[in-house]
């Protein structure tokens, strides 16, 4: 991993921050890139005094908004010229419905929306590694859900658990639909995971139901070490050189829902997220 460009969003807490920590001890230099820069930057320190390779570097990013996404993606590239490995680890949960300054629900705009713009404006660059890796950190919600055609955005109805678990689903469609169109092309792979059921602050902002779930059965969640392994393993193993499009759990390839097996939902949902996002060339950032 010396040298390999990784780049982790969320990495200031929970299993972004194990994972960012992990991959810096082995020596990659690792891109944070997170939404609270008082949360990062401790962070941060802790990492390159852990290490003491200085390796690990800070870029904020709200990941609800198109143009802080693009923001970051040209500050980036300033200061980087290829990406070896991203992690799109970055998520929400909230009890409440919100929209984000483009008019999008929160969730399905921070938790989708954010790994298809921040993937497509990298592109290029981990096109450039000698073995790019793309890392969708999904979950087993995926299961509670369907995919609601007609109401990806809640406005019919909105109930926290499902539209995250709605948001996890498309994250799964999104990895089965871009390894499909790169494998035949680039040496870029593709994979999603379900980390396990982690007991952190993460599901505590999930309305009172999920909340109590969380202090109620914490004792028998994973840690967030336990949960970061599957996307270290993804990202380190030479065993995954060649695999892509699949759904992992404990650093296994599992069988995800049949609403998240079918090409058609995948090849649906890219269509509709390159009309939401105004992308006219997915992975040219000029277009």
């Amino acid at each position: 991993m010396k040298n390999k460009v990784v780049v982790v969003t969320g990495a200031n807490s929970g299993i972004g921050r194990i994972t960012a920590l992990e991959l810096a001890k082995l020596g990659a230099k690792v891109v944070m890139v997170c939404r609270n820069e008082q949360k990062a930057r401790a962070v941060q320190e802790d990492i390159n005094a852990i290490t003491g390779l200085n390796n690990c570097d800070l870029f904020l990013c709200d990941f609800s908004s198109s143009a802080s996404i693009r923001d970051f993606a040209m500050k980036f590239r300033e200061k980087y010229d290829r990406v070896d490995i991203l992690i799109n680890n970055a998520g929400t949960i909230i009890g409440e419905r919100q929209v984000t300054e483009d008019g999008f629900e929160m969730m399905f705009a921070t938790n989708h929306l954010g790994y298809f713009l921040i993937t497509h404006y990298l592109m290029d660059l981990l096109k450039r590694s000698d073995q790019g890796r793309i890392i969708n950190v999904s979950s087993l919600a995926h299961r509670f859900t369907n995919m609601y055609w007609d109401d990806l955005q809640a406005e019919k109805k909105f109930v926290s658990i499902l539209q995250y678990g709605h948001t996890k689903l498309c994250n799964i469609l999104f990895t089965k639909e871009l390894a499909r169109q790169l494998k035949n092309t680039t040496n870029i792979t593709v994979n999603s995971l379900h980390p396990g059921n982690i007991n952190s602050n993460f599901g505590r902002t999930g309305g009172k139901f999920f909340k109590f779930l969380i202090e109620t059965f914490g004792f028998v969640l994973t840690s967030v070490e336990k949960g970061a392994e599957t996307s270290i393993y993804l990202a380190i193993s030479p065993e995954v050189h060649n695999k892509t499009g699949l759904y992992w759990y404990n650093k296994k390839p599992a069988t995800p829902s049949m609403e998240a097996n079918s090409s058609e939902n995948a090849s649906r949902l890219w269509e509709i997220s390159m009309q939401l996002t105004g992308l006219k060339e997915y992975g040219n950032i000029n277009r």
